[in-house]
């Protein structure tokens, strides 16, 4: 499949792409090079191959769920622009 320089600007523009006149052979060499590329994976022959999905035997990999505290609350609490009780105090963002 070719991609023709009406086609690229087309789809720039409902992208809300701005594509400079100089850049428009590069991105048609870069979507040409995509489309040739999913081409060759559309052709692949996948019939006998079995899926390997959930392949291993591992349940949890996630690390424990516990409470640390931290020690430094003073010092981040220089960071904050703004603060009230030991917190900082942001804006609110619900009217």
């Amino acid at each position: 499949m070719k991609v023709s320089k009406e086609e690229l600007l087309h789809i720039a523009n409902l992208s809300d792409l701005k594509i400079k006149d100089s850049e428009i052979d590069k991105y048609l060499n870069n979507l040409q090079d995509i489309l040739n590329y999913a081409e060759i994976i559309n052709e692949v022959d996948v019939e006998d191959i079995k899926e390997t999905i959930g392949e291993e035997d591992r349940a949890n990999v996630f690390r424990k769920d516990e409470v640390k505290e931290f020690d430094n609350i003073s010092g981040i609490m220089e960071n904050a622009p703004d603060k009230e009780r030991n917190m900082f105090k942001i804006p609110k963002v619900i009217n």
